[in-house]
């Protein structure tokens, strides 16, 4: 206002000091430093800086993927000396110890490694390969040149069913000559025979398949067929039904831990969940199947050795071999003779080492689990830290 230029500015009837007039905040007050409000830095706790949410979803992914790529090498590679010892348990009808336990399979491969070397167990692993790569190009084929699908989901039709059904019996009754010699290479002691080539399995199955009369004690292989291709094709569809109640099962409960949090994740559907479910099912589900198929997996490994003059390493010490000799005229005449000759737990020779195969199993999926997540969790970048709060009162 006018004329008031030359009087100071006061309040209740004192000076105003400048920074209460508007002017600029002091920086100290009583010998203290002052702190504007402006200045204080308020970060909320939710909007600390942290890793975005995809990083735990990215993390799951890695998990999964590792998981399922240990999980294939391990059917294919690491389980191999599991199946050699415990096919030629089954296939010894002459064995007085039944390894129905893993504890008794140990003194025996340190004397198998002590006599024969380190890769004893591992006879047979380039012709089982093959045969399971034979598998899936033959349904691979068939597929293409005829409309049987070669995959099934809950969807499907009933005529698609079928022809499904009908695709796998195709592939097995195909590849049954070169299942018969592959699994003599598996179970042939290396000491009393000389060492099978790489492509040796394609000659000997060829050989097989055109022996359509009986030599000796040989069955014919289209005497073999029909036990063979009703083993695989129960066996398959136990499978499938075990997987398919597990994998509801373990969806479900999912479901119910989500509701117990009280509110739905974004992971209830999302692809890590699925893959991690369908992994462990697939276990199970194989695992489940062989248990239950193991007896009559025996019948049926006995009769595609039956005159094949086959020497095997004798499991009951491990530093001997012994010839295979036996005179069954099919599938129900073993099943008989082993029930009658070496008893019901004849059938389940070698269980034990079926039991350390999935143990194994189990184990390299955990520590695959495992040491992905501590990887992961490594590489992940840290979130920063929460400055502390400078509070102007608590000093005064």
């Amino acid at each position: 206002m006018a004329g008031l230029e030359g009087y100071e500015r006061v309040y209740r009837g004192r000076p105003l000091e400048p920074w209460e007039a508007g002017g600029g905040y002091p920086s100290k007050y009583h010998d203290r430093e002052v702190i504007r409000p402006l200045d204080i830095p308020v970060v909320h706790p939710l909007a600390q800086n942290s890793p975005p949410q995809d990083d735990d979803t990215t993390v799951k992914k890695y998990v999964g993927l590792g998981c399922g790529l240990a999980s294939l090498i391990t059917e294919n590679l690491l389980i191999h000396p599991f199946i050699v010892l415990r096919r030629q348990c089954q296939v010894n009808p002459v064995a007085t110890k039944y390894h129905l336990v893993p504890i008794t399979l140990v003194p025996v491969i340190i004397r198998l490694h002590q006599s024969q070397g380190l890769n004893i167990l591992w006879k047979g692993i380039g012709s089982v390969l093959i045969v399971r790569g034979l598998a899936l190009a033959v349904e691979d084929l068939v597929s293409k040149v005829t409309p049987w699908p070669k995959e099934i989901t809950c969807n499907s039709s009933l005529r698609a069913f079928g022809q499904h059904l009908l695709l796998k019996c195709v592939a097995i009754g195909i590849v049954s000559p070169f299942y018969s010699a592959s699994l003599v290479e598996t179970v042939q002691s290396e000491i009393a025979s000389e060492r099978p080539g790489i492509f040796d399995v394609f000659r000997d199955g060829a050989i097989r398949l055109l022996e359509v009369t009986n030599k000796g004690r040989l069955i014919p292989i289209y005497a073999l067929l029909p036990a063979t291709v009703a083993c695989g094709l129960a066996k398959y569809l136990f499978a499938l039904i075990v997987r398919g109640v597990t994998s509801r099962i373990m969806h479900i409960r999912h479901k119910h831990s989500q509701e117990a949090t009280g509110a739905y994740s974004r992971d209830l559907v999302s692809e890590t969940v699925v893959q991690d479910i369908e992994l462990h099912s697939a276990l199970i589900s194989t695992c489940a199947a062989d248990v239950v198929f193991y007896p009559l997996e025996t019948v049926i490994l006995r009769l595609h050795l039956q005159g094949t003059r086959t020497i095997i390493d004798n499991l009951d010490d491990g530093r001997s071999v012994t010839p295979l000799l036996t005179g069954y005229s099919g599938a129900v005449d073993c099943y008989r003779t082993i029930i009658a000759t070496e008893g019901p737990l004849g059938l389940y020779k070698g269980f034990g080492a079926l039991i350390l195969q999935f143990a194994a199993h189990v184990l390299v999926l955990r520590t695959t689990k495992w040491i992905i997540t501590e990887i992961t969790s490594m590489l992940r970048p840290k979130p920063k830290p929460i400055k502390p709060q400078h509070s102007y009162y608590n000093e005064i």
